[in-house]
């Protein structure tokens, strides 16, 4: 899903996209090939859709969610240092939880799987594993994630996502 200014918002289930163009509050773009039936109509299904009204003022601050935590360590895992996909990323716990750890921008890092099993539920002092960067509170991300990486996007979202994926 687009925004009204065309930036890549999110990606949607193809349900919650029929739904939106039956509410009519977006706009189809590109469409696949397969189509979706009912008894009383018959659509293709859409690939890209565009929001026809930004909703919502925008908020301060940054929420905190797994993907925000990877924008912010640049989809790179702060113990080994290797940048990977967001599918082959965790978050780890600095102090764990079962220590009293809390679940927060602050106290969570970027991890790669064997990495994040390594430490498993050890402070960084007794894995002797430490973060690369201290974590902080981001005040702002960059405006357009990496929803999809190239290569894996469907061809009909290409044109859409080229701007942002050079």
């Amino acid at each position: 899903m687009l925004t009204a200014w065309y930036f890549p918002s999110r990606v949607l289930s193809w349900q919650d996209a029929i739904k939106m163009v039956y509410e009519g509050t977006v706009d189809v773009l590109a469409e696949y090939d397969e189509q979706v039936r009912s008894p009383s109509v018959t659509w293709n299904m859409p690939a890209v859709v565009r929001l026809r009204r930004n909703v919502g003022g925008f908020k301060k601050g940054v929420k905190f969610s797994r993907m925000n935590v990877y924008q912010r360590d640049k989809f790179t895992c702060q113990y080994c240092g290797r940048k990977l996909p967001w599918e082959k990323l965790s978050y780890d716990h600095l102090v764990p939880r079962c220590r009293g750890g809390r679940t927060n921008f602050l106290n969570i890092v970027t991890a790669c799987k064997p990495c994040n099993a390594k430490k498993g539920n050890l402070t960084c002092d007794q894995a002797g594993m430490f973060p690369l960067s201290r974590p902080v509170k981001p005040d702002t991300l960059p405006l357009v994630s990496r929803l999809v990486h190239p290569g894996v996007a469907p061809v009909e979202w290409e044109p859409f996502l080229a701007p942002f994926t050079s």
